[in-house]
């Protein structure tokens, strides 16, 4: 069944000691607001996730239907001919956007521009997200180390290598899934329960060296009953507390995260919401106490 109402959606991650998102025109560093000392991640980085994770551990890999569009394939699975462009990736469908949306989740959940022969077609997605933001001040840290082999062969000393590290980022990200625009990728329920499995276990599964230490808190999808409306700006109404010093802040178990704001607003709307859906860390301490009718998810 496609998706007929709209959703908003919150996320919150943390990280230690890892570099969330690294600025290639930047030597790789975290972006950091330099105004205001706030970490910033892509929405493009999030999404990445959430592809790789349904490539990797939930079927999504080119067999039985099931795929993700954009994905790094070698070109006749040879390393040596390159990586596949879109209009090669587009012959693997023979060039037919229907199979496109038929079997890749990532096109009907985030849309895309399929390059064909004589033309291209653009699917909006109908799950945006904004740039995720710390809700806390960071600090960006220089590690240097040395490397495992030298510079060159019969070298008196091994080289040394040089990285950027956040030793703490608490990272919220808002979303919405558009039900105006789902019905022309032909975006399910079925595909939005994969999205959520993904945010959550795709994050706890980023294992590679420079993203170990990223850990999902909290999130919350909101489905309204009224056609077109949305709350918004979900992530401007929770906030850190019972901290001393927010550079200091070294794990989740230095604050607690402030959701009076959230839930009041979710009071006041109450009639044009069909229903509150949650996941919570056990480790994530609240200010609050979760309402008894919100919901929670299963994946």
């Amino acid at each position: 069944m496609y998706i007929e109402k709209r959703s908003e959606l919150l996320f919150c991650y943390d990280v230690t000691d890892a570099n969330p998102n690294g600025d290639p025109i930047d030597e790789n560093k975290p972006r950091i607001d330099e105004e205001t000392k706030i970490n910033i991640v892509t929405d493009v980085r999030l999404k990445r996730t959430i592809r790789d994770y349904l490539y990797e551990y939930k079927g999504y890999n080119g067999q039985n239907g099931k795929d993700v569009f954009v994905r790094e394939i070698f070109i006749d699975g040879d390393p040596q001919k390159g990586i596949q462009d879109g209009k090669t990736r587009a012959k693997d469908y023979n060039n037919n956007a229907e199979i496109v949306l038929k079997e890749c989740i990532d096109i009907r959940l985030f849309g895309g521009v399929i390059p064909l022969d004589k033309d291209s077609i653009t699917y909006t997605g109908p799950v945006q997200f904004k740039m995720g933001r710390s809700l806390n001040k960071v600090e960006l840290k220089h590690i240097k180390g040395t490397g495992a082999f030298a510079s060159k062969a019969g070298a008196k000393q091994s080289t040394f290598r040089e990285e950027y590290i956040l030793p703490y980022s608490f990272i919220v990200f808002h979303g919405i899934i558009n039900e105006t625009a789902a019905k022309h990728t032909k975006l399910t329920e079925n595909d939005v329960n994969e999205l959520l499995d993904a945010m959550w276990n795709g994050t706890k599964n980023l294992i590679s060296r420079s993203k170990f230490g990223q850990m999902p808190r909290f999130l919350l999808k909101v489905t309204y009953n009224d056609v077109g409306f949305f709350i918004g700006d979900l992530d401007k109404k929770i906030k850190l507390t019972c901290y001393e010093n927010e550079f200091k802040i070294r794990s989740v178990k230095d604050f607690k995260l402030d959701i009076e704001e959230l839930i009041n607003i979710f009071e006041n709307n109450k009639n044009r919401i069909e229903k509150i859906e949650y996941k919570i860390d056990e480790n994530l301490n609240l200010n609050q106490t979760i309402p008894g009718d919100w919901q929670k998810l299963n994946f």
